[in-house]
């Protein structure tokens, strides 16, 4: 890439990062090129499709999320390391409102543009979990995909502004679920129901 494109894309990523922080990932790519003071078309001559722009702005996020999973699984704790990258990926996602949603649709599409690297974060997150589960840190019940959800819930709180404010704590709730202990209905799919009817 010659060096006035790539002068003119880190431009673009730079205020599409400053718009999806102030209204979300549905941000109109049409806003966007305006406010970069630029044409849709060169817009989207960089950035085809908005998980073209979202993975080219999110992806170093993504790497840095994975770095940390290996940086916590040599220093912490099992049960610790889940639960901090945990806490760390939910923040993160809070960043940028809305998300979430478009990492869900993406890790069960191969042909997103985000795929490749929700599938990365995901992965770390279940050797995170695997790990705290060897070592009776983590109930034996949950997956990868079902902490990949989580994640997802817990940043959706954080995008609803009458829910934000109890998110911490609600986090901190759900952390506490995460440990054997919590599973007093037993585990598989059928304990989590006995569990739940139990109270």
């Amino acid at each position: 890439m010659r060096a006035d494109a790539r002068k003119n894309r880190d431009h673009l990523l730079e205020v599409a990062a400053a718009a999806i922080g102030e209204q979300g990932v549905d941000v109109s790519l049409r806003d966007i090129a305006r406010r970069a003071d630029v044409g849709l078309a060169t817009l989207l001559r960089h950035f085809p499709t908005r998980e073209a722009l979202l993975d080219a702005l999110l992806r170093t996020s993504f790497h840095e999320l994975t770095a940390r999973a290996d940086e916590l699984e040599k220093s912490a704790s099992p049960a610790e390391a889940l639960v901090t990258w945990l806490r760390e990926c939910v923040a993160w996602t809070t960043e940028y409102r809305g998300v979430t949603v478009l990492m869900a649709a993406a890790i069960e599409d191969a042909e997103s543009a985000l795929h490749a690297s929700c599938v990365t974060l995901r992965t770390a997150g279940a050797r995170l979990l695997a790990r705290a589960q060897a070592a009776g840190g983590a109930r034996s019940d949950l997956d990868g995909t079902e902490l990949f959800a989580l994640v997802a819930m817990l940043a959706w709180l954080g995008d609803q502004p009458s829910l934000a404010p109890h998110a911490g704590h609600l986090f901190d709730v759900v952390a506490s679920a995460i440990p054997p202990s919590a599973a007093r209905g037993g585990t598989g799919p059928a304990g989590r129901v006995n569990g739940a009817a139990g109270g």
